[in-house]
């Protein structure tokens, strides 16, 4: 070879030793995520008014078999912890010595053939703060106090929730997700309890979502999907909620594109009120035109999660065992079934007592 030509060649090769020596290491990729099962999640939460022990009862299965006839193919339950001022989450012997409030529904889900979704929730009642996103601490001490037993609290749930078809981590506890390696640590924990095969979320409230630095440890991206809709309380246009809704979606699907993962509405619903679509998360009920605005927003939420490819599914809140009427954010009501059974494409269904 032209020693001149070598010479060359052994510059190249030793700059290019050196700039790949000082060049950033390569950023990890995001494992793949353990997939949802199709066909897409059409979900409802059955809720409680006590501490879950309705979701062992018979009421409980006659439930969801009603669902499941009006197109409902997904449910999931939220079992309850306490949690203290000081960081304790709190596991009452009452609740957890007998489990089967748990564990029935599990069975009678899959009997009926329906897919089932635990997803514990913090029990902020009786404690220092108003909902589940304002828990944080002030010192060292109570941190570690939340996280070990938050973590002995969680694989308990998921211990019990053997058989169950997807599980969440948390739900909107957002002031408490810097503790990266915490939070790392629990889903791990979950996951070797659970089973590879079963996707795990966390649930983030709809303006934290971006905030979660562990998505890429999870299989979903979960989000709280109370999204206003429109800026003004009152009776609002269909074409503009379906703007509205178009212009988050376009905001979510880039989110989800660059962490190479899907999203699921775990939680969603409205209230009768004319601020539904201003603050989809209020309970407050009643007021002019209340039934058709949640009729609407309802209606133009579901339509969005059927146009969108990114979006797998959604979980309705809330539903409860028995023909109760007693509750907000309701979705047993005629109106309400009217609409699930119109995009979910099965039969009306007349639950005992309906006229």
């Amino acid at each position: 070879m032209n020693p001149r030509r070598l010479a060359v060649l052994l510059v190249v090769a030793i700059a290019l030793s050196l700039w790949i020596a000082g060049a950033p290491p390569a950023q990890p990729q995001a494992p793949p995520a353990t997939p949802v099962p199709s066909p897409p999640v059409r979900g409802m939460t059955i809720s409680c008014h006590g501490w879950g022990w309705e979701w062992g009862t018979d009421e409980m299965v006659g439930s969801m078999a009603l669902l499941k006839a009006m197109g409902v193919n997904w449910i999931t339950i939220h079992p309850y912890a306490g949690i203290r001022g000081d960081g304790r989450v709190v596991m009452s012997d009452r609740w957890y010595g007998d489990t089967r409030w748990i564990t029935r529904p599990i069975t009678e889900a899959h009997r009926l053939g329906l897919k089932i979704m635990i997803k514990p929730h913090l029990a902020y009642w009786g404690s220092k703060f108003s909902w589940r996103g304002e828990i944080a601490f002030n010192d060292d001490e109570s941190w570690e106090r939340f996280f070990v037993t938050y973590e002995t609290w969680i694989n308990r749930v998921a211990e019990l929730s053997a058989g169950a078809d997807a599980f969440v981590v948390g739900t909107e506890l957002d002031r408490t997700v810097h503790h990266e390696k915490q939070w790392r640590r629990i889903i791990a924990g979950v996951r070797t309890r659970v089973g590879e095969k079963v996707p795990l979320t966390y649930s983030a409230n709809w303006d934290a979502f971006t905030n979660i630095p562990f998505w890429d440890a999870l299989d979903v991206i979960g989000i709280q999907a109370y999204f206003p809709i429109a800026l003004e309380p009152g009776l609002p246009e269909p074409e503009a909620l379906a703007a509205a809704w178009r212009a988050h979606l376009r905001r979510l699907d880039r989110f989800a594109r660059r962490r190479d993962r899907k999203i699921l509405f775990a939680e969603l619903g409205y209230s009768r009120s004319p601020r539904a679509a201003v603050e989809p998360w209020s309970g407050r009920e009643g007021g002019e035109h209340a039934d058709e605005i949640q009729r609407r927003c309802l209606t133009a939420a579901l339509e969005a999660v059927e146009g969108s490819d990114l979006v797998v599914g959604v979980f309705l809140w809330k539903w409860f065992p028995g023909e109760t009427r007693r509750g907000n954010f309701l979705m047993s009501t005629p109106a309400m079934r009217r609409v699930i059974q119109t995009h979910w494409g099965q039969v009306k269904v007349q639950s005992p007592g309906e006229k």
